[in-house]
């Protein structure tokens, strides 16, 4: 069982599709494992806050919590990435942003033990973002709403003791386009980041998380996907030249007051304050 107070050394952390704003988003769960781990190189692989979704109306305590404690990691120094996405595409105004260790990029390439890593979002393939955004923007609203029906559905399982389903994960296996969507975009991703002489391509935006190797007639590359924390929960962890998939589970992590913590997450420098501010005034949002 984890233990706060010894956090796990991770040498590279890549969270995506955190969805911040939304019913779905399991914030709680994401705080717990961002307070378990000591990250060296952080990359936000896009869509952690849902601008499409965003509403004053509904933004918990938890949300904050998780911007916060990230603000934390900034101000400590840690080398930070921002990548945007669909969802949080307002941001792309400000790729190219710089503040200390802290960035905000379309795409970020790393140098992993003398491998070259590209990560990326990935929303960049998909053809409904690109010629109906407002099919999109009502698919992530249905989507939404699928996974309230779900939380509802697994909490009456649970009180029969039946084990939980995932309603998504079982549309994305059964409906045959949705399949073929996932094939083309990790087939188009692979493709030319082999072309390109990458050894890792790592993505976000299709909430698949995944390992594997690629191979075609001009080379090889490791494929990678950080998933999500709507449904899946996940991060991808680089440590000692190895890739794993981390998956939260909530027997790793003791229930304890949250009261202590507080204290760590407010003490926030006041420079990191003032970017998540600046990103955020579209909003009249005050932190």
């Amino acid at each position: 069982m984890n233990s706060f107070k010894k956090k796990r050394s991770v040498e590279v952390v890549v969270i995506s599709d955190v969805h911040l704003g939304t019913y779905g988003c399991h914030a709680k769960e994401l705080f717990s494992y961002l307070k378990s781990i000591n990250p060296s190189i952080v990359i936000l692989n896009g869509d952690i806050i849902d601008i499409w979704q965003f509403s004053k109306r509904y933004w918990p305590k938890s949300h904050m919590k998780v911007l916060k404690y990230i603000m934390g990691w900034i101000s400590e120094g840690k080398e930070v990435h921002y990548i945007t996405g669909n969802h949080d595409e307002m941001f792309r105004k400000f790729v190219d942003f710089n503040m200390g260790t802290f960035s905000i990029k379309n795409k970020v390439v790393l140098e992993l033990d003398g491998k070259n890593a590209w990560f990326f979002h990935g929303d960049v393939f998909d053809i409904s973002i690109k010629h109906a955004k407002w099919l999109a923007k009502l698919g992530a609203i249905g989507y939404d709403f699928l996974i309230l029906i779900n939380r509802a559905v697994n909490n009456i399982s649970h009180f029969f003791g039946k084990e939980k389903v995932s309603l998504s994960k079982k549309i994305k296996n059964s409906v045959k386009s949705a399949i073929k969507f996932i094939n083309n975009f990790e087939e188009t991703v692979t493709t030319i980041a082999i072309d390109n002489q990458f050894d890792y391509v790592v993505c976000g935006h299709i909430h698949q998380p995944i390992i594997k190797e690629v191979v075609n007639n001009k080379g090889s590359v490791m494929y990678l996907n950080s998933g999500d924390w709507v449904e899946n929960l996940t991060a991808l962890e680089y440590n000692n030249k190895q890739w794993s998939i981390y998956k939260y589970e909530d027997f790793h992590y003791l229930k304890e007051e949250m009261a202590g913590e507080l204290a760590v997450v407010d003490s926030i420098d006041q420079t990191a304050k003032e970017l998540f501010g600046q990103l955020m005034a579209d909003f009249n949002f005050k932190f």
